[in-house]
């Protein structure tokens, strides 16, 4: 109960407040609707800000109906009350817990979208099928958030599985949950592609970018971009996949590559690409704490055995460890399904205790 009122100084209410009020008043402006996109951030903001306000209000009157029931169960001396009692208590205790992670979420990006890559490592359809497994999984997880999801690029495997994808995930605060992931994923089972039933290890690696706004200023050359067009290669009907409407662009002094296939038009596609190179460039010079763009040079672990983040095991046992934390996970089938929260969230518990021995 104490934790609670001490959380409430970090949840800064009254910030949150003016911040709304100050949307709201955005949108009476008489030339509101005049910018579309503009518009749509202003409400998508405001509405996310009103949900986060109610919750916090829901859960000081849990509180409080808590404490009212404590103090009748004690005047009227009624044991009959006490399960109902450590069962609001566990609930209020969840509830808590669960918004007080947005409270560790104090990045400058962690509010934003955020854009996911998935690449394969050795092992040809094993890592492959791997991929598709783990963008599932995330899919998956940002269904059970109920974030927005849209596959921007996909390169399907030669047999099986997909080399790569790229997806953006819409919502509050999935920069700031999703950069917990970023690292290489371990696989260990019995290959359904190996006819002698042998046990393999596949290995996947997952880089997360915030998407940044159209606001931000930052200078892309045209001289140092390599454009190229080709069709794209999934599904999209047949307009996406009989034009050469998908977009490569490479960006030639950091050699980050970028590419979008899912909009309708070659134009669309371009417009994608750029707003991910340029989420990519500020993403890594804010990493690398970096003033000119020139300098930056991507950094990326061997997508290898030393260099993971997690293990999922599913033979000889069946387990998923975090190796940065420890915590771990025997019901693998429901981290596959997306029920990744728990690692999500003692990630950040860490990062946040670390930042305070720091200070």
């Amino acid at each position: 109960m104490r934790a609670l009122k001490s959380w409430v100084i970090h949840f800064n209410l009254p910030a949150l407040t003016s911040e709304l009020e100050d949307l709201e008043k955005q949108a009476t402006a008489p030339d509101f609707w005049d910018d579309m996109e503009n518009s749509g951030k202003v409400l998508r903001k405001t509405k996310a800000l009103k949900e986060k306000i109610s919750a916090y209000n829901a859960l000081c009157t849990e509180r409080e109906d808590l404490i009212l029931l404590i103090d009748m169960a004690n005047e009227e001396n009624d044991e009959s009350m006490i399960d109902e009692i450590i069962a609001g208590y566990e609930k209020l205790s969840e509830d808590y817990n669960k918004m007080r992670l947005d409270t560790l979420l104090t990045g400058p990006y962690d509010k934003n979208n955020a854009i996911l890559s998935l690449h394969a490592g050795a092992g040809g359809t094993e890592a492959q099928d791997w991929v598709q497994m783990l963008m599932r999984m995330y899919l998956r997880w940002a269904e059970r958030r109920g974030f927005e999801t849209k596959i921007l690029d996909i390169l399907d495997g030669d047999d099986a599985g997909v080399k790569s994808v790229t997806m953006l995930i819409s919502g509050v605060n999935v920069y700031g949950y999703a950069k917990t992931e970023k690292g290489v994923h371990r696989l260990v089972r019995i290959s359904p592609f190996d006819a002698s039933g042998r046990r393999h290890t596949s290995f996947a690696s997952l880089d997360v970018m915030p998407e940044f706004d159209d606001d931000i200023e930052i200078t892309i050359r045209s001289e140092d971009l390599k454009v190229d067009t080709y069709r794209a290669s999934g599904a999209g009907g047949q307009h996406v996949n009989k034009t050469e409407s998908a977009v490569r662009i490479t960006h030639i002094p950091t050699g980050i590559v970028v590419s979008c296939q899912t909009e309708r038009s070659q134009i669309q596609n371009r417009e994608t690409c750029l707003k991910m190179l340029k989420s990519k460039l500020l993403e890594i010079a804010e990493r690398e704490k970096m003033d000119k763009i020139e300098d930056i040079k991507g950094n990326m672990k061997d997508i290898a055995w030393g260099s993971q983040i997690r293990s999922y095991v599913f033979h000889p046992y069946t387990m998923v460890k975090d190796h940065r934390t420890n915590f771990e996970s025997g019901n693998i089938g429901a981290v596959m399904d997306g029920e990744i929260d728990g690692f999500i969230n003692e990630y950040l518990k860490q990062q946040s205790l670390g930042s305070l021995k720091e200070k």
